[in-house]
């Protein structure tokens, strides 16, 4: 028979010990905070009893540099808000710009900005999961979300023709079309995915450690979500079953099959979760866009517009009047109907939206941007407030702050 552990003297009156009231800088050059954010922690012992939050420390003027320029020349800048899904945010704000001119695309262009998006937002979330068991000193697991990004990323090469920061979609349709071959490897690729995502699953979802670092930490309530303004992820982790492509469809999203996943706690295992979950239903759209995109080779993924539909270098070498045409169109701009409008997608962290003021002229009147990142992290001190100071890591990993989505 094994005897109780023994009380010591010290257990007895453990909760009356004093302890010192400290402040704590972390950030912004910290491993965890990526040189893009700042928290000042008050600490009584290891209890959060006060927080602030400091962003903008990658604040680079993206509106104004918008505005200065061509609706063309606007599109590498988009690039750079969400570096992890830049496919998403060249989408949202071509879409933007596509209701002023009021184009309807061709069906094969849309069929492959939803397989490209798809395929963004599978990056995203390959690297939210790798990172949050990383900085967990989960290695292995770490390893394998790499490893499934990296065919990603590849796949993602051969169809925008960079891996990262794309510059694929275009004001009327996509930079070039999909190579030979690219269903095939695609279909390989999602293949080799899901495997390693399914060994991923294993390792890490039920591990005991991971599970008591994440469960009951981060929590936000439905209406405290909904009052931040929160979407994405975080939302859906609460209950709300909110998804863009759901509510507001857009492109031949009405036309596929797939399910909006949804937690019920709203701390930081059910984000994990609802991440991990929205992996499996980004492959299930893609396997439904392949045969689509089989069918339709050939077909155009530009609109023949010539507002926004510049002539070839065939034509151009050869004939006068594509010359001055492609000469206007780049010095000074496509000239979009004087108007406003606003068009949202659902991006890896929620609602990426861009609103568009134009004059008439090849520039842009004003350019706003709706950037997730920015919403989901202004909870983030109450999300923390009495949990612990080992909590602040795995909370700012399911938040998902991206610096340059944030800051703009």
């Amino acid at each position: 028979m094994v005897e109780p552990a023994r009380k010591s003297p010290s257990d007895e009156n453990a909760g009356q010990l004093p302890t010192d009231r400290q402040v704590l800088n972390m950030g912004p050059s910290h491993p965890a905070t990526h040189g893009t954010v700042k928290f000042t922690v008050e600490l009584d012992g290891e209890t959060i009893t006060a927080m602030d939050v400091a962003v903008g420390y990658l604040h680079r003027a993206f509106e104004k540099e918008c505005e200065s320029g061509t609706y063309y020349q606007a599109i590498p800048y988009t690039d750079r808000l969400n570096y992890n899904s830049a496919i998403l945010s060249n989408l949202a704000y071509c879409m933007a710009v596509e209701k002023l001119l009021e184009l309807e695309l061709p069906l094969r262009c849309q069929w492959l900005r939803v397989l490209a998006s798809e395929l963004s937002r599978m990056g995203d979330h390959l690297t939210r999961l790798g990172a949050a068991c990383l900085e967990l000193g989960a290695m292995t697991p770490f390893l394998y979300g790499i490893e499934a990004r990296e065919i990603n990323w590849d796949l993602q090469e051969m169809l925008c023709g960079a891996r990262v920061t794309s510059n694929y979609i275009r004001i009327g349709g996509l930079q070039s079309d999909a190579r030979p071959g690219f269903e095939d490897r695609c279909q390989e690729s999602l293949d080799r995915i899901e495997t390693l995502l399914v060994d991923f699953d294993k390792m890490i979802t039920a591990n005991r450690i991971f599970v008591d670092r994440f469960r009951d930490t981060g929590i936000l309530s439905k209406e405290r979500c909904i009052a931040f303004g929160i979407t994405g992820p975080l939302l859906r982790a609460v209950g709300v079953p909110y998804d863009v492509r759901k509510a507001e469809p857009y492109l031949v999203y009405d036309e596929l099959d797939f399910d909006v996943p949804i937690g019920s706690r709203g701390d930081n295992y059910d984000r994990f979760l609802v991440v991990q979950e929205e992996l499996g239903q980004s492959i299930r759209i893609i396997r439904q866009c392949l045969p689509v995109v089989r069918k339709t080779v050939g077909e155009p993924v530009n609109v023949a517009d010539p507002r926004v539909r510049w002539p070839g270098k065939d034509r151009v070498f050869g004939r006068m009047e594509e010359l001055i045409q492609l000469f206007k169109g780049v010095t000074e701009g496509i000239k979009v109907p004087a108007g406003e409008a606003y068009c949202a997608i659902e991006s890896p962290n929620g609602e990426l939206g861009f609103y568009i003021v134009s004059d008439g002229s090849g520039k842009p009147y004003k350019v706003r941007c709706r950037p997730p990142s920015f919403v989901n992290t202004q909870p983030l001190a109450e999300m923390l407030q009495g949990g612990l100071l080992a909590d602040i890591i795995p909370t700012f990993d399911m938040v998902n702050m991206i610096g340059g989505e944030c800051d703009r």
